[in-house]
């Protein structure tokens, strides 16, 4: 669907280096499953996963989010692999228990307990996608990306996100046993869509503007709304969004070193070892209609580097 060169420049001139992709899918899953999470941000939790239907999930892994997620491998260009990954994707969902025991067993009672059945992702990934692929998935109401890679070399990786569809979080059933609502008076629960809702004008035109800006920073940027929080990412998250209505705060957390930049206190704050909802280990607050503008370089330098 795309072609995507890369040039070495050399004293010489220019010169194109060739992308090639391999044939053999299994070298490709070893390949993504190794290095699952600084390439796309998940976790890794099982390979070849059989299903109590006989079925195998290629690679089932769980996202910076918290969210289940799906990974299946094209091995070929007539392949319907989309169609394969909703199939998995509904058995996933009709099983959570069987998720969940999967993470309590490599990551633990914490992660399996807080579990985001929101927003489960599948992801496809293949050498090329097709015309009918990008068509298929922006018709479907899911979670669904296909990524496009490439190799050039044996020491350069790309990865293209060719489509994506995303969704509102779904309801969920329950609410997370000792989690209190961010954004909420004590002992109230509430989802970050009825948070919204419920923002003064102030707020909603603060938020509004910061939303604005965050999905014009290029057409890769993905809006997920998830239980607590609002999370824009390219393939990883690069600013998650919170809120505070009762002291009129919006708390945007992105993927900056804290130890990179000079520190303003009621302004920009080291959480790194807070705890605190969605990722990125700089908070920055903005409590007035001028904050977003001090904020802009700080989250764009999240964005680029995302």
């Amino acid at each position: 669907m795309s072609d995507i060169k890369l040039f070495r420049i050399g004293q010489g001139g220019v010169y194109e280096l060739s992308g090639t992709t391999d044939t053999i899918e299994k070298s490709v899953q070893t390949l993504f499953e190794t290095n699952l999470e600084p390439l796309l941000g998940v976790r890794f939790l099982a390979s070849e996963f059989t299903t109590s239907n006989g079925a195998r999930i290629d690679t089932l892994g769980l996202d910076e989010n918290g969210c289940p997620v799906i990974l299946e491998y094209k091995r070929s260009v007539n392949e319907n692999v989309i169609n394969q990954g909703l199939f998995y994707l509904d058995w996933l969902m009709d099983h959570r228990k069987d998720f969940q025991w999967l993470v309590l067993e490599k990551l633990g009672k914490k992660e399996a307990e807080a579990v985001d059945w929101s927003a489960p992702r599948l992801i496809c990934i293949a050498g090329d996608f097709n015309r009918y692929d990008d068509h298929a998935v922006k018709q479907i109401q899911r979670n669904i990306e296909l990524i496009r890679y490439r190799r050039f070399g044996d020491e350069l990786l790309m990865l293209d996100l060719v489509a994506v569809t995303a969704v509102k979080a779904a309801p969920v059933d329950a609410k997370p046993s000792g989690t209190a609502e961010p954004g909420g008076a004590s002992g109230r629960y509430k989802t970050i869509g009825t948070v919204i809702e419920e923002l003064d004008p102030g707020m909603r035109d603060r938020y509004e503007a910061l939303r604005a800006y965050l999905l014009a920073l290029g057409d890769d940027v993905q809006e997920t709304t998830l239980r607590f929080y609002v999370a824009f990412k390219r393939i990883k998250n690069f600013a998650c969004v919170e809120f505070r209505p009762t002291t009129g705060r919006i708390n945007v957390f992105v993927k900056v070193d804290p130890a990179s930049i000079t520190l303003e206190p009621g302004f920009t704050r080291d959480v790194s070892n807070v705890g605190h909802f969605g990722t990125g280990d700089l908070e920055i607050t903005l409590s007035r209609p001028e904050d977003l503008d001090r904020a802009l370089p700080l989250i764009k330098r999240s964005y680029e580097d995302s």
